[in-house]
């Protein structure tokens, strides 16, 4: 089982004109998103969680993982706000040939700190494959506390890492003094990355890497060698791309979009999300060809 790099790209659904999920294209992807030094997430929300079924997304992992050999990790995201499904779920996966497991925080429902960690633990509780906790409180409607992220390091052994996105660099940065060693802190937002590299994060589970992966794994790789100002400059160069990708049209509208005009089309996206807007289209295709992306 290989290790959980510190690239990970949160890999789109690829969709056909029908708006079913387009299983070879995602094949597709796949590989060009590992030849390009990166490991896979399947079916977070970049992956429209919300709106496959359970049977789409469990297909999609085993896809992901026929299609990426054994070198490359997979994780698969299983988590929702019903505990006994998110179960369910993650004992199918890890019948898919799956590394890992990642589980957003519960929305809407938006339970106590205490709700939290019995959520989260119960789950891991329920697997053997390792798991990484996901804050994405801009999302869920509530943040997941330094302090319940610490306690679920310390108590349950699989619990290995975090994703990230609550853009409180206090607050990351102490999960990152105060876990025990091994606990790795992905960031969730590409803008954050190397902020969160600067307090002790591995790197990122990211959006943009659909696009620049290998300037993205650079990035990583020259701040953990010590190249801090090399390290600042892919960031600066990449900045627009990551503003790009969350216009007003959000995500993954507008990576869909990205990629298209990269030319590497994975259709359109499911109800509630709707496809990129003129405007963005023009915003993310001006970003892209400023680059060289496209």
């Amino acid at each position: 089982m290989p290790e959980l790099g510190n690239l990970i790209t949160a890999m789109v659904t690829p969709f056909d004109r029908d708006l079913k999920v387009d299983y070879d294209r995602g094949a597709e992807l796949a590989r060009r998103l590992a030849d390009a030094g990166s490991d896979i997430l399947v079916s977070g929300t970049t992956g429209e969680s919300p709106t496959t079924t359970a049977d789409e997304k469990l297909r999609m992992y085993e896809v992901v993982r026929e299609a990426v050999g054994d070198d490359v990790a997979v994780v698969a995201g299983t988590g929702s706000n019903n505990t006994a499904a998110s179960i369910d779920l993650t004992k199918r996966a890890s019948e898919t040939g799956v590394d890992a497991i990642m589980l957003v925080g519960p929305y809407y429902n938006k339970p106590s700190q205490e709700g939290f960690y019995q959520h989260f633990a119960t789950i891991a509780r329920n697997t053997d494959l390792p798991v990484v906790v996901y804050n994405v409180p801009g999302r869920t409607g509530k943040n997941i506390e330094a302090s319940t992220v610490l306690r679920l390091a310390e108590d349950v052994e699989n619990i290995v890492g975090c994703k990230e996105a609550s853009g409180d660099i206090a607050q990351i940065a102490e999960i990152c003094a105060g876990a025990p060693e091994g606990f790795r802190v992905w960031s969730g937002d590409d803008a954050m990355t190397l902020p969160i590299l600067s307090v002790g994060g591995v790197g990122v589970i990211s959006v943009a890497s659909h696009i620049a992966a290998e300037e993205i794994g650079e990035m990583i790789e020259k701040f953990h060698s010590g190249d801090c100002a090399g390290a600042r400059a892919i960031h600066h160069r990449l900045a627009p791309l990551f503003s790009s990708l969350f216009l007003p049209s959000g995500n993954p509208a507008c990576v869909k979009r990205a990629l298209e005009i990269c030319g590497f089309p994975v259709g359109d996206t499911r109800l509630p999300v709707v496809p990129a807007s003129d405007a963005d289209t023009e915003k993310i295709r001006s970003v892209c060809e400023k680059l060289g992306f496209a």
